[in-house]
């Protein structure tokens, strides 16, 4: 009797691993679809405030919640192609947006963006302008209007149009590779 005691227990306790294997990967399943992923910064789009390689965790959740706003770092998938790019919200819907004299207004009144402080000073530097004139846009209902930090080297709304909300993954929340550089973008 005892090689069919072992036996059941042998099969019990398999089957309590099984379950337990099936309810964490549905649990990383769920968190990995719905609620946060990492994401690797692709290109020099977000310099300097996002690198080439970097890894970001991007929050899924927030979005079902409210709406993206200005200054948001989002991850978006722009087309059917399936990429998934990296910028800041510039302008939601019903704002009007452009940009004159390497100053970008949003509703008219000059949007300030201290991010863009390093950029602007290498710009001038090389004797360019940051942010070419463009617009005025006036951004629809369901979408926003993208930009890259590095304005010169960055495809997005200027070039693509509005972003419908459909197409936003989330939000990049922090920075966590490599390590010495762990931080929280802004």
């Amino acid at each position: 009797m005892e090689p069919t005691n072992r036996t059941a227990k042998w099969k019990t306790e398999l089957l309590d691993w099984f379950k337990s294997f099936v309810l964490i990967g549905s649990l990383t399943a769920f968190i990995y679809v719905f609620v946060m992923a990492p994401y690797v910064v692709q290109g020099r789009s977000m310099e300097s405030t996002l690198h080439d390689r970097e890894r970001v965790i991007v929050n899924k959740a927030i979005y079902y919640l409210k709406e993206p706003k200005p200054g948001d770092i989002v991850i978006i998938h722009p087309d059917a192609s399936g990429d998934n790019w990296i910028k800041r919200v510039i302008a939601v819907a019903g704002d009007t947006v452009e940009a004159k004299n390497d100053q970008v207004y949003v509703n008219g009144q000059p949007l300030q963006e201290e991010y863009l402080t390093q950029n602007k000073l290498q710009a001038a530097a090389a004797g360019v302008t940051l942010t070419e004139d463009f617009g005025p846009v006036t951004i629809p209902e369901g979408c926003i209007f993208v930009m890259g930090d590095n304005r010169n080297n960055s495809m997005d709304s200027r070039v693509i149009g509005p972003v419908k909300l459909d197409h936003v993954v989330g939000r990049a929340e922090a920075v966590y590779w490599p390590l010495t550089q762990i931080r929280v973008p802004h």
